[in-house]
């Protein structure tokens, strides 16, 4: 039998910047050996999220997911979506900001979104040897 993707947790918060960090203690109680990565990128996302898109005005939300792969682990961040475009990764990596999704993309095993009429949902998988280093 072939095991099969389980979701640990979800959870919702206001889109505010004092909120970040009840997402980040979220993933760390559910992330196992994978927690320091996978609670840099969430907080990083969530961060954006909050920021940048319609999840940080009046009433905005945030969605975490957690869910447990074979082969590690896959955060997903929902937002309200941003008016302007998608996700982008800074080209400017000696900027003072703008350095979220540059760490998502070194550091996750794989990462992407989507967007649909709800919003953006932007996604990582961390492997389970993605703790901290020995």
């Amino acid at each position: 039998m072939t095991p099969e993707a389980v979701v640990l947790g979800c959870l919702t918060i206001p889109g505010c910047p004092e909120h970040v960090a009840t997402a980040r203690a979220f993933v760390a109680r559910l992330a196992g050996a994978a927690a320091e990565t996978a609670v840099l990128l969430t907080s990083e996302l969530v961060t954006n999220a909050v920021l940048h898109t319609r999840s940080g005005g009046d009433g905005g939300t945030v969605t975490v997911v957690v869910i447990d792969l074979p082969d590690g682990l896959l955060v997903e961040v929902a937002d309200g979506g941003s008016p302007d475009h998608g996700p982008e990764v800074s080209g400017d990596r000696l900027a003072a900001c703008g350095h979220g999704l540059f760490l998502v993309e070194q550091l996750a095993a794989r990462w992407d979104y989507r967007q649909d009429s709800a919003g953006t949902t932007v996604w990582f998988q961390v492997s389970r040897e993605d703790g901290p280093a020995g």
